[in-house]
């Protein structure tokens, strides 16, 4: 989601300036993804789409709507745990905790399970049950997870190399985001 699509760069880049508060995120937004996208998925193939509980009503119009509202109502009680049980959690993700809410990388899964429905079952890509959306929502959730670790510990190295003055804070984030997604990138193209 983050280094092929970009989606979700505002919390990525603001939080994930240490390792702790990056891997708090990070489980958040995966948590929040395997709520939502199956879910989601539940939505789609049996009230919204075409083959729906009401026979000939096409729903799918208001998929995105609720969507969204499914997010906010996820994110809410993920919100509230972390305030609970993790107050230090809570307290250094500020803001951003409840923002998850209109993350687009979840949004951007739930739409792209949405776009895998479709497809032909032999495809690759098909999502065609709920076990395959809840393994889509993990391995999506894992992958920005790791992205947004992984991003926290090269900005914690970096606060002790000697960046050039113009380049220093969001100048070299911005470089080191765009190296690493040139890097995963290459992963696309491999057929196992």
């Amino acid at each position: 989601m983050i280094f092929a699509f970009f989606l979700g760069m505002c919390s990525f880049l603001a939080v994930s300036k240490n390792v702790k508060t990056s891997l708090g995120l990070g489980l958040a937004v995966t948590f929040v993804l395997l709520i939502t996208v199956p879910v989601d998925y539940f939505l789609q193939k049996f009230v919204l789409g075409p083959n729906c509980l009401l026979d000939g009503v096409d729903l799918s119009y208001l998929s995105f709507i609720l969507f969204i509202a499914i997010i906010a109502g996820i994110t809410q009680l993920v919100e509230m745990a972390v305030e609970k049980f993790s107050p230090s959690l809570y307290a250094s993700l500020g803001i951003f905790l409840p923002l998850i809410a209109v993350n687009c990388a979840i949004m951007g899964a739930s739409l792209f399970m949405q776009q895998r429905v479709n497809l032909d079952p032999a495809n690759t890509q098909y999502i065609g049950n709920i076990f395959d959306a809840i393994t889509y929502a993990l391995g999506s959730g894992i992958g920005w997870t790791l992205a947004i670790v992984s991003m926290g510990a090269i900005r914690e190295k970096m606060q002790y190399c000697d960046v050039p003055k113009p380049l220093q804070g969001l100048g070299i984030t911005f470089i080191t985001v765009g190296l690493m997604a040139m890097a995963m990138m290459c992963f696309s193209g491999l057929k196992i």
